[in-house]
């Protein structure tokens, strides 16, 4: 599934190819996402120009003149530019077509993605009205997670995968950011002191900005918005290593099934 970094990579990748153009045509092939496409999305952007495209946690969201569409690339999700001449694959399910003849194509081979229209007020939609603090801002504190920690069992790696306390922090990056936080990931999240929660959100930024900066991590159903892979996957310290040395200790690294997810850890380096 792309995780924040791909997400953002995506974002920085199309920007430049797009913004300040008028949308021409809009081509929907299959409007069956994880929910049905917004009925009658043309009429709402057909000749509206796209100011800016932002990201919240994971959701892309594309001002145009008219209002707010809000993509998600789901579990197997990319966009890509091409030229408008370029022949749709069998999961290609939706192109945008801009006035410098510049398409941006949506793919999907699951269907678990979305393309939604918002309107104007987008922050007050279900899907982004609760999220939390965004990783990579000021918001985002030691602080700040350990109040919202207080007195509560839950596994803390299960904790700041959860939107409402921190956005876009995927298995991944949870891995990772706990691996160099020295933190199990099982620990209970209010046996946690605030000097930890500090190291912790230290790391996580840290992560997540190595990752946008070398492109996001190389998985199989991820292409960049240029058409690029990612290439952070070569610097993880625990995910998808399970078995294998730790990079640090060399001891073996342990891998456990944690709410239906894979996670990785070292016994002797995370306590």
């Amino acid at each position: 599934m792309p995780e924040l970094p791909e997400v953002e990579t995506t974002r920085r990748g199309i920007t430049p190819h797009i913004t300040g153009q008028h949308l021409v045509k809009l081509i929907i092939r299959q409007p069956q996402l994880r929910w049905l496409i917004t009925e009658n999305l043309g009429q709402h952007i057909m000749g509206a120009r796209l100011e800016v495209i932002d990201r919240r946690a994971k959701y892309l969201l594309f001002k145009f003149s008219s209002g707010y569409v809000l993509i998600h690339l789901g579990m197997s999700g990319s966009l890509r530019i091409l030229d408008n001449t370029a022949t749709a694959g069998k999961h290609d399910h939706v192109d945008f077509i801009f006035s410098n003849n510049r398409l941006l194509r949506f793919t999907d081979p699951r269907r678990f993605g979305a393309i939604l229209w918002l309107g104007e007020n987008p922050w007050q939609h279900k899907l982004l009205k609760n999220l939390g603090p965004e990783p990579l801002s000021e918001h985002f504190t030691g602080f700040d997670l350990y109040q919202r920690a207080k007195g509560r069992k839950l596994a803390v790696k299960q904790f700041i995968m959860d939107q409402h306390n921190v956005t876009g922090v995927g298995n991944i990056y949870a891995n990772e950011a706990l691996f160099l936080s020295g933190i199990r990931p099982g620990t209970q999240t209010g046996r946690i002191s605030i000097k930890r929660y500090e190291r912790l959100v230290e790391q996580i930024k840290r992560v997540l900005t190595q990752a946008i900066a070398q492109g996001g991590t190389t998985l199989r159903d991820f292409v960049g918005g240029d058409g690029k892979p990612g290439y952070f996957k070569q610097q993880l310290f625990v995910y998808g290593r399970g078995g294998q040395a730790c990079k640090r200790c060399h001891k073996t690294l342990k891998e456990i099934r944690h709410s239906g997810r894979s996670t990785v850890y070292c016994l002797n380096c995370q306590k």
